[in-house]
């Protein structure tokens, strides 16, 4: 393309992204494209995120749980599953689950973000029982758990639709869900990347199900391995469509690929350039979602801010015990403060304010937290 055609298409996304119209699928392909000014679709993102959140950006006090690293799926992406016999594989008892429930609590967490592998041998109870014990020791933890990837196991493994499985989790303590195992949709990329993952429809059918119970869940897509730009966009698509039904995402999480230690570690990590573009792209294509995160473990913590004037509104949460990007090969911390995290979106030029998993607004001293 040339200079001149390249400015008047960007013109004309300008146009439309004004008047609060809708991105078209072609619209994001070539918001996409290395000669389009990253700086200038920013730009747009930018607008965008201030129009729907003000300049506010969120942030907030969690920890995660890895229950067990056993995974029936083995994807060639994951460098974090292991297999039952593999001297590395673990599987906690619930005293150390419990154990970490009450790491989060004393630390003043809001949320404990719990996702792991599909453990073969385990039954469901197992999984529901995690839930149980943490609600019953720590009501106030927020407990966002277990990816469709995982309900769709449990679903499999007890012979009942998804939708009764979450409302047991939920009659177990469930809050809402994360929105990992989404991966990349197209079903010949993720052939080769997830092979036993569910697909597409029943992603998002888990997810469907979820909304209409009631749950707010989120979704995620990683990038940078070996799908293309047409890859991204069908899979942004694909989840505005859902949003325009149910309504039931509240944040999107583009999450950038990490080979290290898995079987791509031939590819060459995403950059950092691709990561603010694919934030910027993802605010204006997903019209309808109200919160697109900079996931500071997965993009590193500069960029994750950087991306703050990209169209990311929320950096996510203080993260303790984060391992499945860890595993391959983040360099970002192991964890960040309440005073790192506020002082990353205030050198962004943004309020800091802190949100529970639902994004209600959080008011703490030194001592409790509560609602505002």
């Amino acid at each position: 393309m040339n200079k001149a055609t390249i400015q008047s298409k960007l013109e004309a996304i300008r146009e439309k992204v004004e008047a609060g119209r809708r991105l078209s699928a072609v619209d994001g392909e070539f918001l996409y494209h290395d000669d389009v000014d990253l700086h200038a679709v920013g730009e747009l993102a930018d607008m965008v995120r201030e129009r729907k959140c003000g300049n506010i950006a969120y942030y907030n006090l969690n920890m995660h749980l890895n229950p067990t690293n056993v995974c029936i799926y083995r994807c060639s992406l994951c460098a974090y599953s292991r297999d039952a016999d593999d001297p590395r594989a673990y599987t906690m008892s619930d005293e150390e689950i419990l154990a970490r429930g009450r790491d989060a609590a004393e630390a003043g967490c809001t949320e404990l973000h719990i996702v792991g592998g599909v453990h073969p041998d385990m039954p469901f109870d197992w999984y529901a029982n995690i839930l149980r014990i943490l609600h019953d020791a720590y009501p106030r933890l927020h407990l966002k758990a277990w990816t469709a990837t995982e309900i769709a196991w449990f679903a499999q493994m007890t012979k009942r639709p998804a939708r009764l499985v979450i409302e047991d989790l939920i009659r177990a303590g469930l809050g809402s869900m994360p929105g990992g195992g989404a991966e990349i949709f197209d079903p010949q990329v993720r052939q080769q990347i997830c092979p036993r993952k569910v697909d597409e429809r029943t992603w998002l059918g888990i997810h469907r199900a979820a909304h209409q119970l009631g749950l707010r869940t989120n979704a995620t897509m990683l990038y940078g391995h070996l799908e293309q730009v047409e890859h991204r966009i069908d899979h942004l698509v694909a989840l505005r469509q859902l949003q325009d039904v149910t309504g039931g995402f509240q944040a999107f999480v583009p999450l950038a690929f990490h080979p290290a230690n898995t079987r791509l570690a031939h590819l060459p990590k995403p950059t950092g350039l691709l990561a603010l573009r694919t934030i910027a792209v993802s605010r204006l294509m997903l019209d309808n979602f109200d919160h697109i995160k900079a996931f500071w473990v997965s993009l590193g913590v500069s960029t994750a801010q950087t991306a703050l004037g990209y169209g990311a509104d929320d950096l996510d949460g203080t993260v303790h015990y984060e391992l499945i990007h860890h595993e391959a090969g983040a360099q970002s911390p192991q964890t960040l403060s309440i005073d790192e995290m506020r002082t990353l979106i205030t050198e962004a030029g943004l309020q800091p304010v802190e949100r529970d998993t639902l994004y209600r607004r959080i008011k703490r001293d030194d001592v409790k937290w509560e609602f505002e």
